[in-house]
């Protein structure tokens, strides 16, 4: 199979930056694993809940990602400039009015989601939200500038932004967490890993901000005041964006409920749920930076008007994830308890990480037609079918099989794997039937 240097040259960065967003995520959990089972279940915890409505930023970053593709595509330069600075305005509204929102209910919604863990797990889980909150706005920023970026094509710079962030949280982190008795830093424990994240963040939100400020080849924020929200372009981005963002607060939403019926079945399941996620990134990064250039290739094939450029392109892109994720997947199967040691010494905790990445690793053919193929539909505008296809997949199969497989027939979280297994497939055959038509390129923006 031959590959195609147009994507690697705008793979290749995201590639590399997803590495580095995994790292993140993976190094956090790692250092808190060695806190003990409890704060790594708590960030688990957590996590699930912070996924869901950081979808909601994510959903503008599409939008965004998605206008400013077929608008580069079209070559109108200045309309992708005044998009990126409305969808940045977008952006700190609706982070504000969630951040605002979430810290007075921040404790109600632990007990309710998560009463039946323990109580040392549901106190660190309390702490570890409290400072993930104050970040949601730099989540917004840097996820909305990012998609921006990469939809003028440039994908290098998100990439050096979040290695600098990368390099930051490791860190301090460490620093954090641990403490250095030397020069009299204390223990922060979870709270160290909460505190390093949120200062990486911020950091990387201020950088990123300035680098659009300062301008690039084709996209550059001027004129920020006076500031007036420009009805029409705001139509552009939510009517793609809030689809998009509907999509992924039904998957993560369901990935909560999932995670609730986990919480019954004890810390150990927690725990390796979690890790079982977080190593599973690391194989899912050739796919995830796949998906992100597939939005931006396919949206400014159709801004070129080009719909068997932009076809051929993302049926190449799903083989090539296909390839890629296969290969890396299996790479995982002989050292799967060797890898989840990293994160924790517990034996059953262990145990049941690596039966979670043997299967995982199985299921990888299937990825790439659920993933890869749903991010190419939404570069072309095609976001409500990717919607109501995630509405059908993740409340049909993944919850009400996770709940069949992980609790009436006690298959335990191996069982809610198995369904998400199952999702996988449904959605991707779904896709398949709606690429082979033409309501796909419906949707696209009206130059």
């Amino acid at each position: 199979m031959l590959i195609r240097k147009n994507v690697l040259k705008l793979t290749i960065p995201i590639i590399i930056e997803q590495t580095f967003v995994m790292l993140l995520g993976v190094c956090n959990t790692i250092m808190a694993g060695h806190i003990g089972k409890e704060a790594v279940s708590a960030i688990g915890m957590v996590d699930s809940m912070n996924n869901l409505f950081i979808s909601f930023f994510a959903a503008l970053s599409v939008g965004a990602t998605v206008v400013v593709a077929q608008q580069i595509g079209q070559g109108q330069t200045k309309k992708a400039n005044e998009t990126a600075k409305q969808a940045i305005a977008s952006g700190l509204v609706v982070s504000g009015m969630i951040t605002l929102f979430l810290w007075i209910f921040r404790v109600p919604i632990i007990n309710v989601l998560y009463g039946s863990a323990e109580e040392l797990v549901k106190l660190d889980a309390k702490l570890y939200i409290e400072f993930t909150l104050l970040t949601y706005p730099f989540i917004a920023i840097e996820q909305i500038s990012n998609g921006i970026l990469r939809g003028t094509g440039d994908t290098k710079t998100p990439m050096l932004i979040t290695m600098f962030m990368n390099v930051v949280n490791i860190i301090l982190g460490y620093i954090l967490i641990y403490g250095i008795d030397a020069i009299h830093i204390p223990s922060f424990g979870i709270m160290g890993a909460a505190m390093a994240i949120a200062i990486a963040r911020t950091i990387g939100t201020i950088v990123i901000i300035f680098v659009l400020l300062r301008g690039s080849k084709n996209i550059k924020i001027k004129k920020i005041y006076p500031f007036k929200f420009d009805m029409k372009i705001q139509k552009n981005i939510f009517n793609i964006g809030v689809p998009a963002g509907m999509e992924a607060v039904i998957f993560q939403t369901g990935k909560l409920l999932v995670q609730v019926f986990i919480v019954t079945m004890g810390t150990a399941s927690i725990a390796a749920n979690a890790i079982g996620m977080s190593i599973s990134q690391i194989i899912n990064v050739p796919g995830n930076a796949l998906c992100l250039a597939a939005t931006t290739l396919v949206g400014q094939y159709i801004g070129r008007n080009d719909i068997k450029g932009g076809k051929n392109t993302l049926i190449y892109l799903v083989k090539f994830a296909t390839i890629c994720l296969v290969f890396v997947a299996m790479l995982f199967v002989p050292i799967a308890e060797w890898v989840a040691g990293f994160y924790t010494t517990d034996p059953e905790v262990i145990r049941l990480t690596a039966t979670l990445l043997k299967s995982n690793s199985i299921a990888m053919v299937t990825w790439g037609i659920s993933f890869v193929l749903s991010s190419g539909l939404k570069g072309a505008g095609d976001t409500r079918y990717t919607m109501m296809t995630a509405f059908i997949g993740m409340w049909v199969f993944r919850i009400g099989l996770g709940y069949i497989f992980g609790i009436v027939l006690k298959i335990g979280v191996l069982g809610i794997w198995l369904a998400m297994y199952v999702d996988w497939i449904v959605r991707g055959s779904l896709y398949c039937m709606r690429l082979r038509g033409e309501k796909w390129i419906k949707h696209r923006i009206k130059g």
